[in-house]
């Protein structure tokens, strides 16, 4: 009877391994599908695009991207995108710990009422305040200006930041802390030598998160930059779009060209973006 049973559960055990097999590998499918059907149409020239838009390419056609990478100006615009969201990312880095540092590990009143007052800009959609950040931004002169989109979207990244790095910082042993007082660490000390360095997990998922969200924003860079060359990757890909027609065959290499670095860092660093974020919903 126990080797019947035996047999049995490893009969289940199989079946159910080679469903979750089946599983993923539909996802995968799912996902990468898009792409690859972006990059075989940024090979195919026009008239292939508009006769057979699902089929394979008759000749690869490479100079598209080089046509697109001029056409579109996307060296200068892939510089403006970096610089904004490099910035971006060291300012939220900064900021965000220090405020999650200061919720989750300083005992004074109005923590709490700072934590909801932060995380209510998670629920402010970027339609509302559009507007009247392009009147505000035009009279003090940041209209234009990469500035201007620097703010807004340190903005909108902090709130992630706080929430995620508040529970990595609670997660510290308070024993930890005391000894580092008893030593004579300031609180400046403790914060940048044993707090940072412990929750660098948080701060390599929050800076991922907040790198990767406003590589791909469009819509506060379409209507506060109008100059060529100030403009980010993504408006540039707005160039391929006339009133009249679109130009398929430049903009899917265009595209390709603008995710590609998405596709690397989530790549390179996925499974350290699900263990952070794992490890702040449990310790937190």
């Amino acid at each position: 009877m126990m080797v019947t049973t035996v047999r049995k559960n490893r009969k289940k055990w199989k079946a159910s391994t080679v469903l979750i097999f089946v599983f993923f590998a539909v996802i995968v499918v799912v996902y990468l599908a898009p792409i690859f059907w972006i990059g075989m149409t940024a090979l195919k020239t026009r008239p292939e695009i508009y006769k057979d838009p699902f089929g394979w390419p008759a000749a690869f056609q490479w100079e598209n991207y080089k046509v697109a990478w001029e056409a579109g100006k996307l060296g200068i615009a892939m510089l403006n995108s970096l610089f904004v969201c490099v910035v971006t990312l060291a300012l939220t880095m900064l900021f965000g710990s220090m405020a999650a540092f200061a919720i989750g590990r300083m005992r004074w009143k109005l923590s709490g009422a700072a934590m909801i007052y932060i995380l209510i800009g998670m629920m402010i959609p970027v339609h509302c305040v559009l507007i009247p950040l392009f009147v505000r931004f035009a009279n003090i002169g940041l209209s234009n200006n990469l500035w201007g989109l620097i703010l807004p979207y340190l903005t909108f990244s902090l709130p992630t930041s706080v929430y995620i790095m508040t529970g990595f910082f609670r997660s510290i042993p308070n024993e930890l802390l005391e000894s580092s007082c008893i030593d004579g660490c300031s609180i400046y000390r403790i914060y940048f030598s044993v707090c940072l360095p412990l929750s660098r997990t948080g701060l390599f998922v929050t800076g991922l998160m907040t790198f990767i969200a406003n590589w791909n924003e469009l819509l506060l860079a379409l209507v506060f930059i109008y100059d060529g060359n100030k403009k980010t990757l993504p408006v540039a890909l707005t160039k391929f779009v006339t009133p009249y027609q679109t130009n398929y065959d430049k903009m899917f290499p265009a595209i390709m060209i603008a995710i590609i670095p998405s596709i690397i860092v989530y790549t390179l660093f996925s499974n350290q973006i699900v263990d952070g974020l794992t490890t702040g919903a449990v310790k937190g």
